[in-house]
């Protein structure tokens, strides 16, 4: 039964990681066309169905981050906390707003996401800064708290740089620019 648990927690890590690829490649397409200002097929079809789209994502990384605390037990930091507490309403905010057809939801996901960006991408810095031995424990909230893991330690880190952060970064920067595409008044 071990062996079992193990296999489908290492499936399950690298079906993440995959996806995790997959967002950052469609991450840097859309932040491309955003830039050019390019109206494509792309486009189009994160505008027809954006709030369909942050609900995925976001409820994606919700589950994600539940496996990783309550499945394969690691212990979420202070940071991670935070990036739980603007991610998990996303995906109800999201839900509720295709349930009701209501289009006033995307200025507040748009909030969230943002602070969620700002999170994740300081979290991250922490825990790639002790990689290069930079001092960050002086900037890390946890190290002060006692009660939770340091926020600069990681337990999942795979190709030398994705981290739960890095995943969290990546999942609210791609529900941000989706939130952008959907009020393009262009097309």
């Amino acid at each position: 039964m071990d062996s079992f648990i193990f296999y489908t927690r290492e499936f399950i890590n690298y079906l993440v990681l995959f996806g995790t690829f997959l967002a950052a490649v469609l991450l840097v397409a859309l932040i491309q066309l955003k830039v050019k200002k390019q109206d494509n097929w792309l486009t189009r079809l994160i505008k027809g169905k954006a709030m369909l789209w942050v609900f995925i994502v976001s409820l994606t990384a919700t589950l994600g981050s539940l496996f990783f605390s309550e499945v394969a037990r690691f212990e979420p930091c202070k940071l991670c906390w935070y990036q739980r507490i603007l991610m998990y309403p996303l995906a109800l905010l999201s839900g509720m707003s295709l349930i009701r057809k209501e289009g006033a939801a995307w200025s507040y996901a748009l909030a969230m996401s943002i602070i969620g960006q700002v999170i994740a991408l300081y979290h991250y810095f922490l825990q790639i800064g002790t990689l290069f031995n930079i001092p960050v424990d002086a900037f890390a909230p946890c190290s002060a708290v006692g009660v939770s893991v340091s926020c600069s330690t990681f337990s999942f880190i795979r190709f030398g740089y994705i981290t739960i952060p890095m995943m969290a970064f990546i999942a609210f920067s791609l529900i941000t620019i989706i939130l952008l595409i959907k009020q393009d008044k262009r097309g």
